[in-house]
């Protein structure tokens, strides 16, 4: 009899998968903060938002995954600070009929450059619109995944709820 493993739908919800269709995944995503504005992109399928990251290459360090992650999705060159966050994950991509065992880092980082890549330009068929996201109105639902580790990031990070009532439009496509 096969395994099945509960695995969370991209599109929501929970689905039973062969433990043999199950691929691993290592992945990598970036905390950025800068002046009260998470970054952060679109998921097309659900218009959820997601952390810049995503799958790390055989052979690529966790660090260089993120970096290049980061200069596909957005344009910015970031230093990366620390690792706050490890968690593993089973998830089924819907949309591509591929399910997952996933690993994935979630790094605090630095921008180094802070304009933003035009949206024809992210390099990702998974994530859209990079946007400085004022962090104060964000919620753990409104995010694809790891929303309630991100609200406690948020939590965390001094300055993240204190923008200026000149800066409260919820997106912004260039730096602040």
């Amino acid at each position: 009899m096969t395994s099945m493993i509960e695995c969370k739908q991209f599109t929501g919800g929970v689905a039973s998968i062969p433990r043999e269709k199950l691929r691993f995944r290592p992945a990598v995503y970036a905390f950025i903060m800068h002046e009260g504005r998470l970054l952060l992109l679109r998921v097309p399928v659900t218009q959820k938002y997601t952390l810049p990251g995503g799958g790390v290459e055989p052979g690529e360090r966790l660090e260089e995954a993120l970096r290049r992650e980061v200069r596909e999705e957005s344009g910015l060159e970031i230093a990366t600070m620390r690792l706050v966050q490890v968690n593993e994950d089973f998830f089924y991509y819907d949309p591509g009929d591929r399910a997952y065992h996933s690993y994935y880092f979630i790094y605090e980082c630095q921008p180094l450059t802070f304009e933003l890549i035009a949206d024809a330009d992210v390099d990702d068929d998974t994530a859209e619109k990079p946007r400085w996201v004022v962090a104060d109105g964000l919620s753990a639902a409104d995010f694809q995944h790891s929303g309630d580790v991100i609200m406690d990031l948020l939590h965390g990070h001094s300055g993240a709820a204190s923008p200026t009532a000149a800066d409260r439009t919820s997106e912004k496509r260039l730096n602040p």
